[in-house]
């Protein structure tokens, strides 16, 4: 083992997390501003889940996926931002090896899943476009749910064979992570034992589940532009398109920020820039994501209007009988 030479070999049982420590006059800022965007990340993710569930109109496959990219998006936020906002706020950036290895396995199950749900979703919509007549046969209730749930079981059943060898690795040496949450390449670079198996398991699943569905998602979308271009009215095309263009718009900035933040070369960028990448594609996306949906898709915005329509009628109701009694 070459790689481990010349360095302490005393196993550590906890890492420190340098996060945006560098910068300690902000910190209050800091924890301000991820507390608020969470705040927003979750409630605007409920707000699109509730929506899905309670209104009929929204019952359909394609919002039945964003549904459950909505719920995904609670849970991926809640898997990185409230460890962060407990060091924010206690200045203790400490957490165990333990801890650092369930937050690597929930983060990777959360990113492969949205991976999965993302394809199924242009699938959805290859469909609706280049294959209406078929539509109803082909994405029905039975295969839209088999979808959402072979998109977690396949993530859970893929993260949990990777772990089950990261977990056996110790790691020795410095304890210091350079970043906001434990992320998997930083901590396979503390190792002391051998990560030559983990890492070509990791390549395989990022493969299979990562660039697999991003090149699938890339062939639908060319079927799909060429199907809208073939359509001869231009109320037609801009009526396809603006079935797609909110899911296009998410692919985009969730394959943007991912490929740039784990695929291209960033070895001459400064740590902070690499952070700010990474705290886009790991948080500020699923903030993102239901804001884009509410203001680009009508039925949404008609069920939101409704809804609170709804809300509005109860709350005067029960004042005016309060105001009767």
């Amino acid at each position: 083992m070459a790689k481990v030479e010349g360095r302490n070999q005393t196993p550590i049982m906890e890492f420190l997390l340098l996060g945006f420590g560098d910068v300690p006059d902000l910190q209050p800022l800091f924890f301000l501003l991820f507390l608020l965007i969470y705040f927003v990340t979750v409630t605007a993710n409920a707000l699109i889940v509730v929506l899905v569930v309670i209104d009929q109109h929204l019952q359909s496959p394609m919002y039945v996926f964003l549904g459950n990219l909505a719920g995904l998006g609670i849970c991926f936020s809640s898997t990185i931002v409230p460890m962060m906002l407990a060091s924010l706020l206690t200045g203790d950036r400490s957490v165990s090896v333990k801890g650092c290895m369930a937050q690597v396995y929930f983060f990777g199950v959360m990113s492969t899943t949205e991976n999965l749900l993302l394809f199924a979703m242009s699938y959805d919509r290859y469909l609706a476009i280049c294959n209406p007549l078929h539509y109803t046969a082909l994405m029905n209730g039975r295969v839209c749910g088999q979808l959402v749930a072979g998109s977690w079981l396949i993530s859970f059943l893929c993260c949990t064979i990777v772990d089950i060898f990261f977990f056996q690795l110790t790691f020795c040496d410095s304890k210091e992570i350079d970043h906001f949450f434990c992320d998997f390449t930083p901590m396979l670079k503390m190792a002391c034992s051998d990560t030559q198996t983990v890492q070509l398991l990791a390549f395989a699943v990022a493969a299979l589940l990562t660039f697999a569905p991003c090149l699938l998602i890339l062939t639908s979308y060319a079927c799909i532009i060429a199907t809208i271009l073939r359509i001869p009215s231009t109320t037609g095309r801009k009526k396809a398109f603006s079935t797609c263009s909110s899911h296009l718009i998410m692919v985009t900035i969730f394959y943007g920020t991912t490929f740039t933040v784990y695929v291209v070369p960033l070895v001459n960028t400064a740590e902070v820039h690499k952070k700010i990448f990474s705290l886009f594609c790991t948080v500020l996306t699923h903030m993102i994501n239901p804001v884009i949906y509410c203001l680009r898709n009508k039925e949404v915005k008609d069920s939101l209007r409704k809804a609170v329509l709804m809300q509005l009628a109860v709350t005067n109701c029960h004042r005016i009988r309060k105001q009767k009694l």
